[in-house]
Formats: C-alpha cells, structure tokens, sequence
C-alpha cells in the first residue's frame, strides 16, 4: 500500500504519487479508451486524466496546502504559491494508445523534489533535490550518469521552434554524430531518467523554456541531482533565457554535441 500519510517528506510525495499514477496507468493498459481532443493534433485519455486523479489525492492528503498544475486538469491553487506541484499523469500518451510502453508518469515539486516512474519496468527515479536514486523490487540505488552506452534519445515531435537554426534530424545526419553516437527517437520524457540512470548518454529536444513545464520538470530535476550536465540547445542554463535541452550524462558528452548543434 501506497502512504501519502502528511509525515512524508517531499521526496517521499513525489515517489509516492508518481507510484500510484503508475498503478492506473498500467491497470488501464491495453482497454480500448475514450480519447479527449485537445486540438491539432493532440489529445487526452481517460487514462491520463484517471492517473491525475489518483495522484492529486495523494498530495492533497499529504501537502493540502500545496497548489497544483495538471497536464489535464490545469491550475488548482494560487499559481504564485509558494509550493506549486507539476503533474503530467501520462507522458507518450500516444504511445501509450496505441499500445508502446515507452511511458512515463511526473510528478515534481517547483524547485525542490521529484519523481518519474515507468509503469511497465516498475522502476521509480526519485530526487530530493540534492541526490538521485532509483527505486526497484523495494530497493533503492544512487543514480550514476555515464556516456557509456552512447546512445542518445532525440525527440523528433513537432513543433520546431529552433528552425531554422536548429533541426534535430539535422543532427542526425551529422557525420560527426555518427562518428560518435548512435540515435534513438524517443517521444517521452522518460528518456531524461534513462539519462540520469546511465542508459542513455544524452537526451535532446527543441522547444522554449522548459523549466517549469509539467512534461520536463521532474526529469530535469532527476538529471541535475545526478550530476548530469543540463543547458538549453542554444547552450545557456535552463530557464526563462533557455531553448529546449540538452542534457548530458558527462562535460565531454555535452561539448560535443553543442559542437554539432551550434555548428
């Protein structure tokens, strides 16, 4: 059983709610599920919004006073609170209804804690804001970045507010990138954790500022506890100034693909 008992501290929340996300979303897996349009292109399903459900009760029974943003259910408290949650219940819902497992389920805290869980692997990628861990089988380890694997997952999904500066297939067909690394398309954000847990060396995307974004927030947050090397495509921190992300498991690994990517 899941304790969203309030003598959590933040970290323990996040994991906490992240877990009990995951549960639905992988007990919804495979039914056919009404979809809700969210216009061009995009869209919703009662999964996604039966996952955010379960993970509002679990910080309101824990941080009542804490205000929330919701991928499907919006702004629930002040949005200048002090404590602001970040939620998106499903990330890869496409994937996801369609039958792909790539998912991940956020759940961060502004600037603080935060957790990501995979509901098919089981693992739960956890931070308190200064250390990272992995949880699996009940069993907690510290994350460790490396750029052995040299696999570097790029989100391809539009839109591509870099261009045309930047294209990520451009990147992809960069001799140099070949040379040294081996693509994977990725359409999740999961992907950020697999960074901060040595599966993969890098992780890039176009897009504005990131930071706040309930889609990247708690892999962000994951990935610079973990010592992971994080800045937008355009090199500057991550933030309001900052373009999309690149994030590295090492210096070396981050160097040479802002070589390629500012030519």
């Amino acid at each position: 059983m899941i304790n969203s008992s309030a003598d959590l501290d933040d970290a323990g929340v996040a994991t906490a709610a992240a877990r009990a996300g995951a549960e639905v979303v992988r007990a919804m897996y495979g039914r056919r599920l009404t979809r809700i349009d969210k216009g061009a292109g995009d869209f919703a399903t009662a999964a996604d919004v039966e996952a955010e459900k379960t993970i509002l009760g679990v910080i309101r029974a824990a941080r009542p006073d804490d205000a929330v943003l919701g991928e499907e259910g919006g702004q629930q408290g002040a949005a200048e609170a002090a404590r602001q949650w970040l939620v998106d219940p499903l990330c890869g819902t496409l994937n996801y209804a369609v039958g792909n497992m790539a998912v991940a389920v956020n759940v961060a805290l502004r600037d603080g804690a935060a957790a990501v869980a995979d509901p098919f692997s089981g693992e739960v990628f956890f931070t308190d804001g200064e250390s990272a861990w992995v949880r699996y089988d009940g069993t907690d380890v510290r994350l460790a970045p490396t750029s052995a694997t040299r696999l570097v997952d790029v989100n391809l999904d539009p839109p591509f507010p870099g261009a045309p500066g930047f294209r990520a297939v451009e990147l992809l067909a960069d001799p140099r990138f070949v040379e040294s690394f081996r693509p994977r398309v990725v359409s999740t954000t999961l992907a950020l954790a697999w960074v901060a847990a040595g599966k993969r060396a890098a992780y890039v995307t176009d897009g504005g500022d990131l930071s706040g974004s309930v889609h990247f927030a708690a892999g962000i947050a994951l990935c610079r506890a973990a010592g992971c090397v994080v800045t937008g495509i355009d090199g500057a921190p991550v933030g309001a100034a900052g373009r999309g992300l690149v994030v590295a498991a090492d210096r070396g690994t981050h160097q040479q693909l802002m070589s390629m990517i500012l030519g």
